[in-house]
């Protein structure tokens, strides 16, 4: 799943290629917290809930909803 979602964040900047260092400093956590999510060697469990709750809900509202914590998100560190 963080393979996935790390691809996708490289390829929206043209697939120039982020750090394992760089996406934890972006997400606010370790860089071996991220780093064992990335190998699969653990994984935060309200990761997969998120993901099944979004699972649930038709391609639009997904969608919505998340640019919708995307903005609260960026608001939220522009404190």
């Amino acid at each position: 799943m963080f393979n996935m979602l790390h691809n996708a964040v490289e390829a929206k900047y043209y697939g120039k290629k982020i750090s394992l260092k760089e996406m934890a400093s972006r997400l606010g956590i370790a860089m071996r917290t991220y780093q064992d999510w990335k190998l699969g060697n653990s994984k935060p469990q309200a990761a997969t809930v998120i993901f099944k709750m979004l699972g649930e809900l038709d391609e639009e509202d997904a969608i919505r909803l998340i640019k919708k914590i995307s903005k609260g998100l960026e608001s939220d560190n522009d404190k």
